[in-house]
């Protein structure tokens, strides 16, 4: 899997994210202990709120910075969200008041809405063949588990060093190292893209790919377990352990460390997995897997406060994590195999804005129950919401599964350009189907035959 790492672009990016990511970890941590000090044990709702803020930037945003993805340097783009990034993590020590909270995490994570979805995209140029692309997809996996494992632990040396507000400046020494190792490669350009209505039809088109295309309204549906999961892990880590088990900051810390350890061995595991078993056998069994331990959660958390309840939560947040991992590392080989090199802009900006829609319903739901009826009813209502995302997800994915579909054209002319391998009139072709002007719909059954 390391073999990736030869390649000298791709080994830079890396670094970058890694180095990004530490930092956002350790924002994490800082960002709970601020949240309990301004509102004690109201901090579920505070984090719920803010956290919800951060998905609705998400949303909102990243559709609208794909629409000019082509025309704006990839370089200059990530260097500049990046220095964003980095001075609004130094204000955030000096906020007082719950609403500056809110005021800068917003303007964070605009700023994170319009790096994201770039520098995912810019993985298929970097990396053309798809056993590299495999790999740095489970790399940028461990990337992210990092956010959860390393970045906890470090938080916890530092505190025992510290005051908190030292995690919010190593926050922004990583994006300004981030933009550093960016400035140091150069990317390749984006294809241009021209689509008929300008802005709104270049926002619009990914969104539509998405919802159109079987496999990513399956991928969707995951997305939504995935928020259940994690909802529960990242708004009600810090009030389970300092309120509920009267733990120390630091265990609040190794509780995170727990969800980033199960998500980092089974990414770990993955590429070679990915080489013998398909994505969908792999991804919705881990889905409900993840059903069922938030389904535990829901009455494992009753009485908080006994003994076991603290290496039952460590057990849970592994597995929290490791089924994590299993549905979100492959998740961008089903972008790349569902749009053209022109269109991934457009995808994984909407991957972006539609996951975080999952989480900006999950947040709220974990910060607010957990605050008015407990961390068990949050559990319990976070298990319906994945029960249902999980069978919708199995009844949306076909069984059969090819990039090839034979199909018919039977609105355009028999000499049209697109149909010169075509039988059948000339309307009956192969080739890996996509949603573009040409295939503006999935086929329906009666207009498409998979090919073997």
């Amino acid at each position: 899997m390391l073999s990736v790492l030869r390649h000298r672009t791709y080994r830079h990016l890396f670094t970058a994210q890694v180095i990004a990511l530490t930092g956002t970890g350790l924002a994490t941590v800082a960002l709970s202990l601020l949240a309990y000090d301004i509102a004690g044990a109201n901090a579920s709702a505070v984090l719920g709120t803010a956290l919800a803020i951060k998905m609705l930037a998400y949303v909102g945003i990243a559709p609208v910075i794909s629409a000019f993805a082509d025309r704006i340097p990839r370089r200059a783009l990530l260097v500049s969200m990046d220095l964003v990034r980095a001075v609004v993590a130094l204000a955030l020590p000096l906020v007082t008041e719950v609403w500056q909270v809110y005021v800068l995490i917003f303007l964070l994570q605009a700023a994170s809405a319009a790096f994201t979805p770039a520098f995912q995209a810019a993985l298929p140029d970097v990396l053309p063949e798809e056993r590299d692309y495999t790999r740095a997809l489970s790399l940028s996996r461990l990337a992210y588990d990092l956010e959860t494992l390393f970045s906890p632990a470090l938080a916890t040396a530092l505190l025992s060093l510290a005051s908190y507000d030292w995690l919010f400046a190593g926050t922004s020494a990583g994006f300004v190292a981030s933009a550093a190792l960016v400035v140091s490669v150069l990317l390749p350009k984006p294809e241009p893209v021209e689509r008929a209505g300008g802005v709104y039809a270049k926002a619009a088109f990914g969104t539509r790919l998405f919802l159109r295309t079987p496999r990513l309204r399956a991928l969707l549906a995951l997305d939504l377990v995935v928020a259940a999961g994690g909802a529960m892990v990242i708004v009600n880590t810090v009030v389970l352990v300092r309120a509920g088990l009267g733990r120390s900051a630091g265990d609040v810390s190794l509780a995170l460390g727990a969800y980033g350890a199960g998500s980092m061995a089974v990414a770990l595991l993955l590429p070679r997995a990915l080489d013998r078993v398909g994505d969908r056998t792999l991804m919705l069994p881990a889905a409900f897997v993840m059903t069922g331990v938030l389904a535990a959660l829901s009455v494992g958390l009753v009485p908080a406060t006994a003994g076991w309840s603290w290496p039952a939560l460590l057990t849970a947040w592994t597995l929290l994590g490791a089924t994590t991992s299993v549905i979100l590392t492959p998740s961008g080989r089903l972008l790349r195999r569902s749009a053209t090199s022109a269109d991934l802009p457009a995808a994984f900006a909407a991957r972006f804005s539609l996951s975080h829609g999952c989480w900006l319903l999950t947040y709220p739901l974990a910060g607010w129950l957990a605050a008015k009826a407990g961390p068990p009813v949050a559990a319990a209502a976070l298990t319906v919401v994945a029960l249902a995302a999980a069978v919708a997800a199995v009844r949306i994915w076909p069984r059969v599964d090819p990039a090839e579909l034979e199909h018919v054209h039977p609105e355009l002319p028999a000499d049209h350009p697109h149909l010169t391998s075509a039988v059948e009139a000339g309307r009956r072709h192969t080739h890996e189907y996509r949603i573009d002007a040409l295939h503006p719909q999935w086929p329906t059954p009666d207009r498409l035959r998979p090919v073997n």
